[in-house]
């Protein structure tokens, strides 16, 4: 009987998964090239519009428990990011809303992510089709079995 035959403990391949995943983190994270950095409360805006839809300055202060000019001052610096905009409400034309741009939404979506879609894809490359499937299919699996809830669906992410 090979190992691969052997009945396996999940304890001990637990153990063996915990103590390669540190090495999948620094083959995989992202590494970000110098730019400018979103503090967290600009983080935060882009966040809850994100989740919530468009809102106005007023809304997101009164979310947010901060003076509404404060919140103004940050939704023009990502209006000059390029990463908000405002427009006016379809549903009531006297009021404008706060949205998020396309690049504001990429933006999200590449802040939340933990691994670099880069360097994955380079290894993937490298993987047959079967095996790269296989990996997929286990690591859902894995996923699925998490006695944790998983957490619903990140702002931007894809369905």
């Amino acid at each position: 009987m090979t190992t691969r035959d052997a009945p396996s403990d999940p304890e001990a391949d637990a153990q063996a998964y915990a103590q390669l995943f540190p090495q999948v983190y620094l083959a995989f994270h992202r590494r970000d090239p110098k730019g400018p950095e979103l503090s967290g409360a600009s983080r935060s805006v882009l966040l809850h519009l994100a989740q919530s839809g468009p809102l106005t300055v007023g809304e997101c202060a009164r979310h947010f428990a901060r003076a509404q000019s404060v919140v103004s001052e940050m939704i023009d610096g990502l209006e000059r990011h390029g990463l908000l905009a405002r427009m006016r409400d379809p549903d009531d034309r006297r009021r404008t809303v706060v949205w998020l741009t396309d690049e504001g939404r990429a933006r999200i979506v590449a802040e939340q992510q933990v691994l670099s879609s880069t360097l994955l894809a380079a290894a993937f490359a490298r993987l047959d089709a079967a095996t790269r499937a296989k990996l997929l299919e286990c690591t859902r699996a894995l996923v699925a079995c998490s006695p944790v809830p998983s957490p619903r669906k990140r702002p931007g992410e894809p369905p």
